[in-house]
């Protein structure tokens, strides 16, 4: 028995958490004053949809498709689901490092999110920051580096808690 097994075994319920952790955090620095870009926006995006893959696939598994293959399946599309956050996030950090130029959305002055919403009708000018400036950098990571690892690590355990259940066949 590994140290992981506890957290495998309940890994639907530990993707949803870690998936509202990660949008909770991203929030904060928000709050903080770090605005985010685009792709920001689009990762952010991934979490989300990890969160209600993770919580209709705790309904589904708990009140109507209780075998292990179910259980399986669930956990394989959320490793899928983390695996798309890996390369968002991966994506970003090339931008972020000018290994290759972001979407046009990404230029100052691009896109607008629902929250500039309020402010352009107020009549201020609102402009998304540039998606190829790392606004936070730590130990050499920006944050759309440090998301790419923790996305990695929630694909690979996804796939790890998959694999478990799958063997319980």
């Amino acid at each position: 028995m590994s140290k992981l097994d506890p957290l495998l075994a309940r890994w639907p319920l530990v993707a949803l958490l870690a998936s509202a952790a990660m949008l909770a955090t991203a929030h904060v620095f928000q709050r903080l004053g770090y605005a985010p870009c685009v792709l920001c926006l689009k990762q952010r995006e991934v979490y989300w949809a990890a969160g209600g893959v993770a919580l209709a696939g705790l309904l589904l598994t708990r009140f109507l498709l209780k075998e292990a293959r179910w259980r399986a399946a669930l956990n394989l599309m959320l490793g899928l689901v983390f695996l798309v956050g890996v390369g968002v996030a991966a994506y970003h950090a090339g931008v972020e490092w000018k290994f290759w130029p972001g979407p046009a959305a990404c230029a100052p002055g691009g896109a607008v999110t629902a929250e500039d919403m309020g402010a352009l009708l107020s009549g201020e000018a609102v402009e998304m920051p540039a998606c190829d400036e790392a606004a936070w950098v730590f130990l050499g990571l920006s944050m759309a580096g440090w998301n790419a690892l923790a996305s990695l690590a929630l694909a690979v355990l996804s796939l790890a808690a998959a694999r478990k259940e799958w063997s319980r066949r």
